[in-house]
């Protein structure tokens, strides 16, 4: 596996960033190739087209489009990994066309006797939620389900003593967000767990810390990723 060193923009932190790894359909490791040296750029609008790299198959030729490698830093940040261009197919491929695949394993870090958590791929709201909800599952909670229409609250989950929302839009969760939902979870004696696909702006980042809320940031791929310790400490336990 290819790895960089990265450093956020926003809190100067150190990172090594490691490729993630995705099976093609012939089988073969694929994995994007990263640009090295180029600068990392934090995400602050997602649109759902710019977020897919194509990738070469070395094993086959095959070109696909996966998700853009992107990292989360522990203060909050999204950031996206810029990848060397991929030239276009040639002639005579099997198709031309980049197909975006309609699964894609997580690598197998879940920590045992969990079995690897098999994400869904997202490409509309309506995905993020349902991503979200595979992702509790997982983790342990029973009976998650979507309230019937859009409450008022914006609650998006519920489960057997958990609510949970879910923000899909292409701005970064403000402080309000996170209040809200534990203030409604308060009111309901449940847990609550936030789920954002642009990140967390960074007043929100700590008051999810003071009240022990647990964050977990998505990428396109489906994989919920934790960004503060309640969600580290989640993923650790499960539910």
């Amino acid at each position: 596996m290819e790895s960089v060193p990265v450093r956020c923009p926003a809190c100067r932190r150190d990172h090594a960033y490691v490729t993630p790894v995705y099976p093609c359909p012939c089988g073969a490791p694929t994995a994007p190739p990263l640009l090295r040296g180029a600068p990392v750029t934090p995400i602050t609008h997602r649109t759902w087209n710019d977020d897919w790299v194509t990738v070469r198959c070395r094993g086959c030729g095959r070109h696909d489009q996966w998700p853009q490698p992107e990292l989360c830093c522990p203060c909050g940040a999204v950031l996206r990994i810029p990848v060397r261009p991929v030239a276009a197919p040639g002639r005579g491929r099997s198709s031309s066309r980049a197909v975006r695949p309609s699964h894609i394993p997580l690598p197998r870090t879940a920590p045992a006797p969990r079995p690897p958590f098999r994400p869904l791929t997202i490409r509309t709201a309506r995905d993020a939620v349902g991503a979200a909800a595979l992702y509790l599952t997982w983790l342990g909670y029973r009976d998650v389900v979507q309230p019937a229409g859009h409450p008022a609250s914006r609650i998006d989950l519920r489960a057997a003593g958990l609510i949970a929302q879910v923000d899909s839009t292409t701005r970064p969760t403000a402080l309000r967000d996170v209040e809200c939902l534990w203030l409604n979870a308060l009111s309901a004696s449940v847990s609550s767990v936030f789920f954002s696909l642009a990140g967390y702006a960074p007043d929100a980042r700590e008051r999810a810390d003071g009240l022990f809320l647990p964050l977990f940031v998505m990428d396109l791929a489906g994989t919920p990723q934790p960004v503060n310790s309640p969600a580290d400490e989640l993923l650790s336990t499960g539910a």
